[in-house]
């Protein structure tokens, strides 16, 4: 098998596993294309066990309790093992995951599951922590190359080096896609005038735009990546994210939630037109829509990232909030009570107040806080802040 090096080398874990055929429940999480059903195929061959295959795409919950029965009456009759590969098991909603527990946790079934996406966002805790979790890699250019000359043996076909490495490197880490490249490639170099061998001319003919994988794992750790490119102050990183974020079809309104929110966790005092200008954005995303609001989102991402930064107005809120979590709620101070209504005064409400804008700076020293948190401090401004 090509790739997967770290889990299928002479001292690997998974590979030790297989041959010893002592192989516990897995699931196999990576990308499309790096060899998760190839992987599924080569234990089938190497295990004593019942290997039966389901697909949690069309599977039903009756399927599922069909193959444990049936694992069971195996187990019962001449003690076989039973090993379940059950493909996008992310697929699976939680009843049917339910459905595997038990049968997993007695041992009356191996489970192989194989997911493109995060299992800690799309597999229910109890059988992914009964589970060992083998991550799988994209594929390296020279291993994808590989690939290649071994579909070109099997095809009894020829390419160059330049057209080997021209799909390797534009296969995006997937087996898959430089295999389905390839074959095109072939059929290119075989309708040619004359036929011959694949040339560059007809790699780059069969190379399509490469569509870019964004599922919830990759929308989450590229939101990450932009966030924190914008916090460092990176114009070109943050130009780069939301690029990928666009071109993968990314919500705009939720890019823009996000700009407008880093606007004041990151930017705030230091330079509070950042604020203005996220909102901007957000306003242009639904008044003109993509793809004409990509400029004002990309103008909102580089006055931000090259924006000062300061996060004291989001640690002053947090420190508030938790102590009023933490604290005694102290009552309103008389002096601030309302005392707009009739009756007020005879409570006692606003007595002592203090109006700031009777005096000449429009400013008056008196306590605006209950007892409780007089003399805790919350704003806690730094150089950069404006009017510290």
């Amino acid at each position: 098998m090509v790739g997967q090096a770290h889990l299928l080398g002479p001292d690997g874990p998974l590979r030790r596993l297989i041959k010893a055929d002592r192989l516990t429940s897995v699931l196999l999480w990576g990308p499309p294309g790096t060899g998760k059903t190839t992987l599924a195929e080569l234990i089938a061959n190497e295990t004593t066990a019942a290997f039966v295959k389901l697909s949690a795409v069309n599977a039903t919950v009756k399927d599922v309790r069909e193959t444990i029965q049936a694992a069971k009456d195996r187990l019962g009759t001449d003690g076989r093992r039973t090993i379940l590969f059950l493909d996008e098991v992310h697929r699976f909603n939680k009843a049917q995951q339910d459905a595997l527990l038990p049968a997993v946790e007695t041992g009356v079934l191996t489970l192989i599951g194989a997911t493109t996406e995060n299992p800690f966002f799309e597999v229910n805790a109890p059988l992914r922590s009964r589970s060992t979790l083998f991550r799988l890699e994209l594929l390296e250019p020279t291993e994808l190359a590989e690939l290649c000359r071994r579909g070109l043996q099997m095809e009894r076909a020829e390419a160059s080096d330049e057209a080997i490495a021209h799909l390797s490197n534009n296969a995006a880490g997937d087996g898959r896609q430089v295999l389905t490249t390839l074959e095109v490639a072939i059929a290119l170099a075989a309708t040619a005038d004359p036929p011959g061998p694949i040339t560059l001319q007809h790699a780059e003919a069969a190379t399509d735009l490469k569509s870019l994988r964004y599922g919830r794992d990759e929308h989450y750790d590229i939101v990450s990546a932009f966030i924190k490119s914008i916090r460092g102050s990176d114009p070109d990183a943050g130009l780069y994210w939301l690029a990928r974020m666009i071109v993968a079809g990314e919500d705009a309104r939720f890019i823009a939630r996000r700009l407008v929110i880093l606007a004041s966790e990151d930017i705030g005092m230091a330079d509070p037109m950042s604020l203005l200008i996220a909102n901007a954005a957000a306003h242009a995303v639904e008044f003109v829509g993509l793809p004409e609001a990509r400029i004002n989102l990309a103008h909102a991402v580089v006055h931000m990232a090259t924006a000062p930064k300061s996060n004291s107005a989001y640690q002053g809120i947090n420190r508030a909030i938790q102590d009023v979590a933490d604290l005694p709620a102290g009552e309103v101070p008389m002096h601030l009570r309302d005392a707009h209504y009739q009756g007020a005064s005879q409570l006692g409400h606003g007595a002592g107040y203090d109006y700031p804008h009777n005096h000449p700076d429009g400013y008056v020293e008196q306590e605006y806080r209950p007892d409780e948190v007089a003399k805790r401090r919350y704003y806690e401004p730094t150089s950069r802040d404006v009017h510290r």
